[in-house]
């Protein structure tokens, strides 16, 4: 099946997905825990990751199913899968305890190691952003789909830059030549900032810090689809199920690949 003919239904098990977190979010009654990483972990995380994992296997019985919540597969085992779904099944748990409503869903189809479909659910805004390689960047809400275009600021101009709240601005703006030309826009997940700079609300995010590849999947082909690039900050692609670990270097969503990336920041 073509990853467009998935496209609906993976829509509506994120949306279903998101629907059940805000339920959970709403009532602030869920169990807060710490896993091995030291990263915190809810009984939302773990009930999204549930329905997720069990509506997917439902709808593409031989495609594997690799979730943050149950990402501990070895990769002489992962690295021979030609297809797979990476998810996060809830992007910004931070957020979600901290009661900033900043969270998503984000589902991912990767094939031969590139995302070919990403699908990012917002539930306290019923927002969805999605794309499909080689049909265009969306963002539905509501039952209207709009087609969605990353930026192109002029190089003399700002860059707007978004940020984690979470996150010590100067640890970002040290990777700038001139941080003095950057605009910051605070806002919670990882997937969320991304987005902003597919739908060309900002220019660019740049992640200092540990995240994982179920992260950038869905984030990855919506900004690409949208006319950007998601980079290290070497300007190198990322890599998906090519390695030991699962986790990501530093990276850039960039809404302008044309621009002087290699000058405008010190990294490169």
């Amino acid at each position: 099946m073509k990853p467009e003919e998935l496209l609906e239904q993976v829509i509506a098990i994120a949306s279903d997905a998101g629907k059940m977190i805000r339920g959970i979010y709403q009532q602030g009654s869920f169990q807060q825990n710490i896993k091995d990483d030291l990263t915190p972990v809810t009984s939302a995380d773990i009930a999204a990751h549930e329905l997720i994992t069990k509506r997917l296997s439902q709808l593409t019985p031989d495609i594997p199913v690799l979730s943050e919540e149950a990402s501990d597969i070895p990769l002489a085992e992962r690295g021979h899968w030609s297809s797979y779904w990476l998810v996060d099944p809830l992007d910004g748990t931070g957020e979600f305890i901290a009661g900033s409503g900043d969270f998503s869903v984000i589902i991912a189809l990767v094939q031969q190691h590139r995302p070919v479909l990403g699908v990012v659910y917002v539930p306290m805004s019923e927002k969805c952003y999605y794309a499909v390689v080689g049909h265009g960047a969306f963002i539905r809400h509501h039952g209207v789909a709009q087609r969605i275009h990353s930026r192109q600021p002029a190089p003399a101009q700002h860059l707007r830059l978004a940020i984690s709240r979470r996150q010590d601005p100067a640890k970002v703006l040290r990777l700038f030549r001139e941080p003095e030309h950057c605009e910051l826009l605070p806002l919670g997940g990882a997937a969320l900032k991304s987005c902003m700079v597919a739908e060309g609300r900002a220019d660019c995010y740049v992640r200092v810090g540990p995240t994982g590849e179920w992260d950038t999947g869905a984030a990855q082909i919506i900004i690409e689809e949208a006319g950007g690039r998601l980079l290290d900050t070497s300007l190198q692609p990322l890599t998906y199920n090519e390695r030991d670990t699962l986790e990501n270097p530093n990276f850039i969503v960039m809404g302008a690949p044309e621009l002087a990336w290699e000058h405008i920041l010190k990294a490169v």
